[in-house]
């Protein structure tokens, strides 16, 4: 459940904003008292790691977030780099994404808390998965966070849970 704190403001934007934080907070939580080698492990057979987790849903927010703006991602994943979305590479830590993490929530926040309404749309990339010519809105955006980060969030705290019994609900 989202947590509810003073400094949240209790219109959408700022419900929407600590719907998105409750999950990034449920994601963070997992990686707690782990070793970069326990978070980098793969417990089960599936490739999902947890510092593979947090660095795919960091850039996501990223994309998403560049989307919206209509600027280019400075990441420019490829299909040939795709798969590092999901890995730790190149000297990253788990500390490293967690504060690229926290440099693009705080974009997110800003940025929201600037758009005229939540109403204002832009358009989606060219995607098999996407309409043609689709455009959502920044509530959509919002709410596709909370989606997405609820959806490895849940991801996480099975493997966490294969990895040492740690279960996030107690």
């Amino acid at each position: 459940m989202a947590q509810i704190s003073p400094e949240v403001l209790g219109d959408e934007r700022g419900t929407l904003l600590a719907f998105v934080e409750a999950q990034r907070t449920a994601i963070r939580e997992s990686l707690l008292g782990l070793s970069e080698e326990q978070a980098a492990s793969r417990p089960s057979v599936s490739e999902l790691t947890l510092s593979g987790l947090l660095k795919h849903v960091a850039e996501c927010e990223l994309s998403w977030l560049r989307m919206a703006q209509q600027r280019p991602n400075e990441l420019g994943r490829t299909e040939e780099t795709w798969a590092e979305a999901f890995r730790l590479v190149d000297g990253e830590s788990v500390p490293s994404v967690l504060a690229f993490w926290n440099d693009v929530a705080e974009q997110t926040a800003a940025f929201v808390a600037e758009v005229p309404s939540l109403d204002a749309t832009f358009p989606l990339p060219p995607a098999p998965w996407f309409p043609e010519n689709g455009k959502v809105s920044i509530r959509w955006m919002l709410l596709h966070l909370v989606e997405e980060f609820a959806r490895h969030a849940g991801h996480a705290d099975i493997v966490r849970e294969s990895l040492d019994g740690t279960r996030a609900m107690g």
